[in-house]
């Protein structure tokens, strides 16, 4: 899944050059490292990624290999339920018994190994015990910017996968803490299962999309995002499934959800700052700096964000990026969308 406005990296960000297209975890692109962590497990014709119109151009450039047809382009945004449901349509007019692994384009994983032998098991274990398959991450810190799922009983001793009892929504801190302390996992949005099973369950409990999924089914596109709900995968289908498990992660994840994550995933130097493009830094400390445009320097200065790119320059204290939402808000239209 490789659509998104791209607005939690502003300035650098914009619509026509969303997250999944910034080099947040290695030198390329994040969609360029999800690729690459597929295509040991399948040749590339077998991947296909969902996008809208406007990034179709800047994907191919961007991912070495793909083709149109690798392509599969929303006529409109109608959120992840319908587009999970229409690209398991598709895959199921060319191969009804197929297994379907769906994974964001702009998450950061290692070890790429741990991650390939995961899939492979969850692939498994869907078809086996026939699953709707999500997998969790053990969370480091109480984050309320993911959501949350509560694992149930062990579907077998084979495999290290349970059912769910509960999925919850994006908490406060408060109960960010408990759910950790209770061992619930962050939902990664990295799903597994059957297409047949899944559109079996979409036909069966997601009201909103089933109507028109026989448009999906039979390749109207057109039609079936003209006609069906907005609406997510998580609350149309997973929430009210009886057919959903969970496999716990054995790699790092990371969503990369604002400015400070950069910190996470990208290398950092001895005084623990990270930098891309033209930096230079003078007693500076745990600064993320990043410039698309000239030399920036930072002398003297700790727990800084400071970005430079669109003809912005945006400078925050590192624990307030995550606000970045509320800052765009105050903003001109101007500012709120460099480059538009």
């Amino acid at each position: 899944m490789a659509g998104g406005v791209g607005s939690r990296f502003w300035p650098v960000s914009t619509p026509a050059r969303p997250k999944q297209l910034l080099p947040l975890a290695s030198d390329q692109p994040l969609i360029c490292d999800t690729v690459d962590r597929v295509r040991a497990l399948v040749p590339l014709e077998r991947v296909r990624i969902l996008t809208g119109a406007h990034l179709s151009e800047p994907i191919l450039r961007s991912v070495q290999g793909l083709a149109a047809e690798n392509l599969l382009v929303e006529p409109q945004a109608r959120g992840t339920g319908p587009v999970l449901a229409w690209a398991a349509a598709e895959i199921a007019r060319r191969q009804p018994d197929a297994v379907m692994a769906s994974l964001h384009s702009d998450h950061v994983i290692a070890p790429d190994a741990a991650f390939q032998d995961l899939l492979i098991a969850a692939a498994r274990c869907a078809v086996q015990h026939q699953r709707l398959l999500t997998i969790g991450v053990t969370p480091t810190r109480p984050e309320t910017g993911y959501g949350y799922l509560k694992p149930g009983a062990r579907l077998d001793t084979e495999f290290d996968a349970y059912e769910v009892q509960q999925f919850v929504e994006k908490p406060d801190r408060e109960l960010a803490t408990q759910y950790v302390q209770r061992g619930y996992l962050w939902n990664s949005g990295i799903f597994v299962w059957p297409v047949k099973l899944f559109l079996d369950q979409v036909a069966r409990h997601a009201t909103e999309i089933a109507p028109h999924l026989p448009l999906a089914l039979e390749g109207d596109a057109t039609a079936f995002f003209g006609q069906v709900a907005n609406v997510s995968v998580d609350e149309a289908v997973l929430e009210r499934s009886d057919r959903v498990g969970v496999m716990p992660a054995t790699f790092m994840w990371d969503d990369v959800g604002a400015w400070d994550a950069v910190g996470r995933t990208r290398a950092q130097d001895t005084d623990h700052n990270v930098t891309v493009g033209n930096v230079h830094l003078v007693d500076a400390h745990d600064c993320i700096a990043w410039s698309d445009q000239g030399p920036v320097v930072l002398f003297g200065t700790h727990d800084l964000v400071v970005v430079r790119a669109n003809d912005i320059t945006f400078v925050a204290p590192r624990d307030r990026t995550p606000e970045l939402k509320h800052l765009l808000e105050q903003l001109p239209p101007g500012l709120r969308e460099p480059g538009s």
